[in-house]
């Protein structure tokens, strides 16, 4: 694609176009390429003076109205789909389909690697189309794909289904933390982000419901021999089916193009966003530098190695804290309820957490006390031959995993400005994350029961090198902070600082030699000398 643009404001009147989108205002212009394909942008300053005219917490409470409730139940039904073959699991399902433990563990593997290797080109996509077409298309065939499982009667069947579930799931997490970061704040991302991350403490109270109330279907349809555990996938697939034809009508597209604001709002939106550093708020052509920035910033590998040591202990205590209890002594049905409480004190944490970042505005110290709490709760699973101290130690692990993963979301995404590089930032930070669910679902094998020792031990290691991480991680935004403080990243301005003493002797002429302030920050990204790390 070629890097030149021609800005054009567009000639047509204040309407939306065939597709719901805001034509033009004196807001509004586009950038075409060379391929006349038109990206939507705003001019920063345009209409300035409306703004004593919004209300601006009347307006963000709007937003939150508009996406978070939504994108919060879909998450939810993500969440319950990839999980419930946990629950399943208590209902003989290996038995019905004549798997072994192996072949059980090769099936819950094979969904994280399909998912991990498309999180990154379901990101792009994201971006170059419209949200409520991409998001709501993916439900809709893991939805399927969902409802199939539940018909299948052997090992190749279960495989098949679980790869084309990771295949059209791969999208939603990485693609709706990206999408929420487009429209907040980065001191506004974090409880937005813990609030939607929430839903996959709620799916799994919901799920050990639903999976208990199951349990009663025995003899429904004829097939009382496979029944408990397909019509768990049954009914949460064809749920999914239904939320994601609604999803084309109820999910909204990016700020520029939102139909529930008017022109106004919107421009108000992208100027706000713009105040907070994000440059690229008013829109951004496709280009391979954003691509290369990404993959070759240190903060991108370092963040994956980050949400590893968090997301690898998820996937492992989601997966199997139903077998865990239940081999605390307790039947399957009474394990699946027991695993309630532990959900829902763990939502609370997380929305907690995420709410006390955004005001503190210290996500590197929250992330770096909460891998301890994690990691106390497995020592304890270790150490402990008592079903009671157990029981309190699975609560432990999870109020420390379940809010680290909103939390180092939102600390990478703060960290990142570009529109498209933040975008494939956040999916190789969570694409990375969800291939080590492909380990961390094969520790907890059928010959270690009851304690599961080896299985506790992988995961304290991968808290382990998430808390590592995280030290190495602030160290370096601290340091690089200073830097720029000292005034060491400090770019030539044209008719300002250029052939100053002060530019020659810290050498800036090696940081970029620009006509305006505005020009450093739209072609440096976060890495303008005026751009300030979050710790």
């Amino acid at each position: 694609m070629s890097n030149e643009d021609i800005e054009k404001v567009s000639s047509s009147p204040t309407n939306s176009d065939s597709v719901g989108r805001p034509s033009d205002d004196k807001h509004h212009i586009e950038v075409v390429d060379s391929v006349g394909l038109a990206v939507p942008s705003y001019h920063a300053d345009a209409g300035a003076h409306e703004d004593d005219e919004i209300d601006e917490k009347k307006l963000i409470r709007r937003l939150d109205w508009a996406l978070i409730p939504w994108l919060s139940f879909l998450y939810l039904l993500s969440f319950l789909d990839r999980t419930s073959v946990g629950n399943a699991k208590l209902y003989n399902m290996e038995a019905d389909l004549g798997i072994t433990d192996t072949q059980y563990l090769i099936c819950l593997s094979v969904f994280f690697i399909s998912y991990a290797v498309f999180e990154v080109p379901s990101n792009v996509f994201l971006k170059r189309l419209r949200p409520s077409i991409w998001l709501s298309s993916l439900m809709f065939f893991w939805g399927i794909m969902m409802t199939v499982q539940g018909l299948v009667h052997n090992y190749g069947g279960l495989l098949g289904t679980r790869w084309m579930l990771g295949v059209f799931e791969a999208g939603l997490f990485p693609g709706v933390n990206y999408y929420l970061s487009c429209w907040y704040k980065r001191t506004e991302f974090g409880v937005r982000a813990a609030i939607f991350f929430s839903a996959a403490t709620v799916s799994g109270a919901f799920g050990g419901l639903l999976a208990a109330g199951i349990a009663n279907m025995d003899g429904i349809g004829g097939k009382p021999a496979w029944i408990k555990r397909a019509w768990i996938f049954i009914l949460e697939g064809l749920a999914t089916v239904v939320a994601g034809a609604a999803s084309f009508f109820i999910i909204q597209d990016f700020p520029d193009t939102a139909r529930f604001l008017t022109e106004p709002e919107r421009a108000f939106i992208i100027r706000r966003l713009q105040a907070d550093d994000q440059f690229s708020a008013a829109g951004e052509e496709l280009r391979w530098k954003y691509i290369w920035e990404s993959i070759f910033d240190w903060k991108t590998w370092i963040g994956m190695l980050l949400y590893m040591g968090a997301d690898g202990p998820l996937y492992a205590f989601s997966l199997f804290l139903p077998s865990i209890i239940s081999e605390l002594g307790y039947d399957a049905t009474p394990a699946n309820l027991l695993s309630v409480p532990v959900y829902v004190v763990a939502c609370i944490f997380t929305c907690g957490v995420g709410f006390m970042a955004d005001r503190i505005g210290m996500r590197g110290y929250f992330t770096i006390c909460f891998f301890p709490i994690a990691a106390a709760g497995y020592i304890i699973l270790i150490v402990s031959r008592s079903a009671a101290l157990s029981y309190f130690a699975v609560y432990l692990a999870a109020c420390g995993i379940y809010p680290l993963i909103p939390n180092i979301i939102a600390w990478v995404s703060n960290n990142v400005e570009g529109s498209y590089k933040r975008s494939v930032t956040l999916a190789m930070v969570i694409s990375f994350g969800n291939i080590n669910g492909a380990v961390s679902s094969n520790v907890y094998r059928a010959r270690d029961k009851p304690w599961y020792t080896l299985g506790h031990g992988i995961v304290l290691m991968y808290i382990g090198i998430g808390f590592i991480t995280a030290l190495v991680f602030f160290f370096f935004l601290r340091r690089e902070n200073a830097r720029r403080i000292r005034g060491e990243r400090d770019e030539i301005i044209v008719g300002v600082d250029d052939g100053s003493e002060k530019a020659e002797e810290i050498g800036n002429a090696k940081n970029g030699r620009y006509e305006s302030v505005d020009d450093a920050k739209r072609d440096k990204g976060d890495e303008w000398s005026g751009y300030r790390y979050t710790l």
